[in-house]
């Protein structure tokens, strides 16, 4: 039994009595799995969870998805554009203007998740509730689509809350809210590997080479090989939660964000499974570390955006800790990418803007170029097509939007 602090009457309570007790306390406190928990409701780290108490969290964000849909009527409903249906087209290359705006119906308001991704090949993926959809920016054509539930077993709740390309395009995994990892061959439509390293949502995935790094709303971070017949090979834990993993493009680190604002670097040693195993430096902001990622051309720098209580975009010297330039936007950073040859970072941004920003990095100094302007909610995902003339931003107004970087 998973028990939470300050609320010892519901200690023994029966496994119906504790998931409608949640279920209860989501619906008055706002959506468990979209916010980290407090001091108050967090578990002792050295506690040994129960997996009925860990899931009990992943249904939370589907289940406020099903009452927005239940408040629907019928007719909006059925209304609904389909994926990547045109919204608005504008036929010019306008800096700071979409070029295109497309329907991203029923994508997950989650912070913490990340959905899109791009392969080098210029393919992208997109999650929308269970499903991720395939689609060519060149052609403007839906190439397929993958479904992340099980075909023997249809959950209403198996959303997707993570995805990523391999380095060489020809696969793609998938995270769910039910920790669990599908490894995917998009061109035959097939999964190549289905695991459950996880009891809990996996947030954030990350490739090297053939290896395979996931991290969980625990704090665990699992490496797997897929093409194994036990694909998980290592494991190193972290206090909070992860909500950003990337390994650096040389492979030597792989870097790892935090729900309490810690950006923990950890060497390329990932066989074998020991709690003893800590980052190689560690830095801290004010706020969780889930927009991240290493900048492509100064091989031991690193990026970070701070959420709406802090605002600030970092560049971090990862070899030694410090923090080389940083800027306040005034914003909210959900996202970032860097376009390598455009010599770019790109930030994606919620309230108060909801906008897109391009900035040039002048070592040591960071100038904005361009807003792009176009959501109406925050932009929760940014992807750059491999020539980076090209930038794709998912918001939460469930909107798709392609942009001339």
């Amino acid at each position: 039994m998973c028990i939470f602090y300050g609320d010892s009457d519901i200690h023994h309570a029966s496994y119906k009595r504790f998931r409608r007790w949640i279920i209860q306390k989501s619906n008055s406190e706002g959506p468990v799995a979209s916010t980290p928990l407090t001091s108050g409701r967090q578990c002792d780290s050295s506690f040994v969870f129960d997996s009925v108490c860990q899931r009990l969290e992943l249904d939370s964000t589907s289940q406020q998805h099903e009452t927005a849909l239940g408040n629907k009527g019928l007719d909006e409903i059925i209304s609904d554009p389909q994926p990547f249906a045109i919204l608005d087209e504008d036929s010019m290359s306008v800096q700071g203007k979409s070029l295109e705006k497309l329907a991203a119906p029923s994508l997950l308001n989650d912070y913490y998740t990340n959905l899109l991704d791009c392969s080098c090949n210029g393919i992208i993926a997109l999650a929308l509730g269970s499903t991720v959809y395939i689609w060519n920016p060149e052609t403007r054509s839906l190439i397929g689509h993958l479904d992340s539930r099980p075909p023997l077993v249809r959950q209403p709740h198996q959303s997707v809350s993570s995805l990523c390309w391999s380095r060489d395009g020809r696969a793609l995994c998938i995270g769910t809210r039910r920790g669990e990892l599908q490894v995917w061959d998009v061109e035959r439509n097939r999964t190549i590997c289905f695991f459950s390293p996880h009891l809990s949502v996996v947030r954030a995935l990350s490739w090297k080479q053939q290896l395979l790094s996931s991290g969980s709303v625990l704090g665990h971070i699992h490496h797997h090989d897929p093409r194994a017949p036990a694909p998980l090979v290592g494991a190193v834990f972290q206090q909070q939660g992860v909500c950003s993993l990337q390994w650096s493009s040389d492979e030597d680190w792989l870097a790892s964000g935090s729900t309490d604002g810690l950006l923990n670097i950890w060497d390329s040693d990932i066989i074998g499974f020991s709690r003893s195993h800590q980052p190689i430096i560690t830095m801290k902001q004010p706020s969780a570390v889930k927009a991240m990622g290493w900048c492509p051309w100064q091989r031991k720098m690193i990026a970070t955006g701070g959420g709406w209580k802090d605002g600030q975009l970092r560049i971090w010297d990862a070899k030694s800790g410090a923090c080389v330039t940083s800027v306040h936007t005034d914003s909210q950073i959900c996202c970032l990418r860097w376009a390598e040859k455009k010599r770019r970072l790109i930030t994606g941004h919620g309230l108060p803007y909801h906008q897109v920003t391009c900035w040039d990095w002048d070592f040591p100094s960071l100038n904005p170029t361009c807003h792009l302007e176009g959501h109406s909610n925050r932009v929760l995902h940014l992807a750059v097509n491999p020539d980076c003339s090209q930038l794709f931003s998912a918001g939460a107004d469930q909107c798709f939007h392609i942009w001339a970087v």
